[in-house]
Formats: structure tokens, sequence, C-alpha cells
């Protein structure tokens, strides 16, 4: 087993907000099976950019290893990335993140969150009736801008 594969792998931090990183959650939970979850986990790698494009995926064995799954989980989670084209297989090399793996993630993420969670988002909006100037007043300005004024608010130079 190549030994800075296996240790690459302690140091795939995903993002977790305000400057602060934590290494994947070596724990599971019983809603889904590990193989998914080994996927999702992933996936979020390459959304974050932890995983870039063209970089290595950590050997099936360093994996089970490390959180003491069966290789064959591994390799099931593996292969939805590789079925999905975010992976490509080398041939005695391993498994590497794809080109346009992000941007394919980003779009059908994007539209999940639109068609499947937005629609409750906004009816709990609605129904808690906040107007767009509330819910922006709550929205940390890092993160997203206010949006520009609208109707007599605007200012010429």
């Amino acid at each position: 087993m190549d030994a800075t594969r296996s240790a690459r792998l302690a140091f795939y931090m995903p993002h977790t907000g305000a400057g602060r990183e934590s290494r994947m959650d070596p724990n599971w939970n019983d809603n889904q099976p590990i193989y998914r979850q080994l996927r999702d986990r992933m996936v979020a790698l390459i959304l974050e950019g932890a995983l870039k494009e063209g970089d290595p995926l950590p050997s099936v064995r360093a994996v089970a290893a490390d959180y003491r799954l069966n290789p064959l989980t591994v390799l099931k989670g593996y292969q939805q990335l590789v079925d999905e084209r975010l992976v490509e297989k080398r041939r005695g090399l391993g498994m590497f993140v794809s080109e346009g793996a992000q941007r394919l993630l980003l779009s059908g993420e994007r539209e999940r969150f639109l068609n499947e969670e937005w629609p409750h988002i906004l009816a709990v909006i609605n129904r808690l009736g906040f107007s767009a100037q509330e819910l922006f007043a709550q929205t940390p300005a890092l993160t997203h801008p206010a949006p520009p004024p609208r109707g007599g608010d605007t200012k010429e130079n």
C-alpha cells in the first residue's frame, strides 16, 4: 500500500465554516447504507474542493482500514462515483476525480435543491410571513451580499 496515498486521507478535511475544518466523520448512521454515506462524503469533498479534478481518491484498502469497513463496501461506494462519471479508474493506479466532476455535481445538487428542498423551505417562509429583507438581514454579509435596491431606492451618479 502506498503510504503517501494512505496518509492523504487524513488531510481530506471539508470546510465547516468560519475558517474551521474537520476530518471526515468516521461515524456512520443507520438510516442509509454505509456505501451510500461514503459516496456522499466523497461527493462533499469534491464539492468543497478538498478533492480536486485529477486528484487520486484514497485507496479502497486505506479507507477500509482507516474507517474499519469491509473493502467491498468501500468499493461499492466508489463504484457509484464511477457510474456517475465523477471518478475514473486507471488500471494499476487507482481512482481519480474526473475532469468536470465538481461542475457536474454542482449542477445536479442545485437542481436537486430547487426541486426537492426549496419548495419546503419556501412554504415555511410563506407560512411564517418573512419578507426578503428580513431574510437577508439574518444572512451573514460575508456569505451573501444584500440584494440591490429596487424601484425609487436607487441613486444615480
